[in-house]
């Protein structure tokens, strides 16, 4: 794959971002042993943590990367267009039931179609995608802007919020959450993942998890457009509109949850305005760092500054982010189930007497372990797109 050396077509910010959220992503799945710190686990259903904030900007950045994507077609669906759109959504969700299937393969029950999950992340980040790519080329030949999928997604999480509210979404009970009873209803018991009371990759709430890839290609659709010259450098453009997004998404998000609180399980409208606006700012932020400053700095010292190491790691998954996010499901599944986890984990306790550290520095590790295969993959130039 050739480099684009064209600074507006390609922002290392962006790589970079989304390397740290593979990272962070394959760190906080990967704790090992009982004691694990409660910022680095998934809020238990009502609140956020810092672990609540990986699959929403991977989300997030998949819709910046869609506007890249459609843009070089001019947002136009043709026969090509659509055959990519269906192969790469279907591939996405067949990745998912097959790491569903190794889970259940390495737990001795190879053969058990019956209990296979059939949701999961990999599924969701399908479904995000063919529903934007869907509906932006769709609105697009229809209406010649984007206009028209802002009112979709105030629409979906309108409509969500209703149903939330309504459909005791934020019960704490299967029987009578309503996102509950329609996976029960539409996969069945024995197809879902039973550790909460909800899926949190449920059918309902991919509804509201699809609006964090839309608004992160309308986000793009404004940030990143071509602008008059007299507004100045476009990525100071970018980053100032990042930032006003960012703020004005964040705000509504924490004003929401006064009604509707965070929630990842049931992924609540106000988690979708919070973390799509948490997401933006920082992207801005690292467009004024790494767009901007360290670019400006390369040029007047002729590329002598280099890249700092953390960028250039963050880079290695930033470049080959699903193909290093589904090995690290498919080695972590492995592990456990070898007792390669559990031994690690044994001999770092040992050393480290603090469970909760020895925890840290097992995933710690295991993410070392995914940055030797990203750089491998780097150093060769090798891009695989899942």
């Amino acid at each position: 794959m050739k480099q684009n050396t064209n600074a507006v077509k390609r922002l290392v910010s962006l790589d970079v971002l989304r390397g740290l959220t593979v990272m962070f992503m394959i760190f906080v799945n990967n704790g090992a042993g009982e004691e694990i710190f409660s910022t680095l686990q998934h809020s238990k259903w009502n609140g956020m943590t810092p672990c609540d904030l990986v699959f929403p900007f991977f989300l997030f950045i998949m819709g910046i990367s869609t506007y890249l994507s459609l843009r070089k077609g001019g947002f136009r669906w043709t026969p090509q267009q659509a055959r990519k759109t269906i192969k790469r959504t279907l591939l996405l969700f067949l990745i998912g039931l097959l790491i569903n299937w190794f889970d259940m393969a390495m737990d001795g029950r190879p053969l058990d179609f019956a209990h296979l999950r059939i949701m999961g992340v990999m599924q969701r980040i399908a479904i995000c995608y063919g529903a934007t790519v869907a509906a932006v080329l769709t609105i697009h030949h229809l209406t010649h802007s984007f206009r028209g999928l802002w009112v979709l997604v105030a629409l979906l999480l309108t409509g969500y919020s209703v149903l939330l509210l309504a459909g005791g979404g934020y019960d704490y009970n299967s029987l009578t959450n309503i996102l509950s009873r329609v996976d029960h209803a539409l996969l069945g018991d024995a197809h879902l993942y039973h550790k909460s009371p909800v899926d949190p990759e449920g059918l309902l709430s991919s509804l509201s998890a699809m609006t964090n890839t839309m608004i992160g290609f309308l986000v793009a659709s404004w940030a990143l457009r071509k602008e008059r010259p007299e507004l100045g450098h476009p990525h100071l453009v970018t980053l100032s509109r990042l930032l006003v997004c960012g703020a004005i998404m964040a705000f509504a998000g924490w004003l929401l949850q006064f009604g509707l609180p965070l929630n990842k399980r049931v992924w609540s409208p106000s988690y979708v305005l919070l973390t799509c606006g948490i997401a933006a700012s920082l992207q801005g932020l690292l467009v004024g760092w790494l767009d901007i400053y360290r670019a400006q700095s390369q040029t007047t010292n002729s590329g002598s500054a280099g890249q700092p190491w953390l960028v250039k790691l963050t880079l290695w998954f930033g470049m080959n982010p699903l193909f290093l996010y589904v090995a690290s499901e498919v080695v972590g599944i492995l592990f456990g189930a070898i007792g390669i986890k559990d031994g690690a984990y044994s001999l770092l306790h040992a050393v480290i007497l603090n469970g909760y550290w020895a925890s840290v520095a097992y995933a710690a590790l295991f993410v070392a372990l995914h940055a030797l295969m990203g750089w491998a993959l780097w150093k060769k130039r090798v891009f695989i797109k899942l």
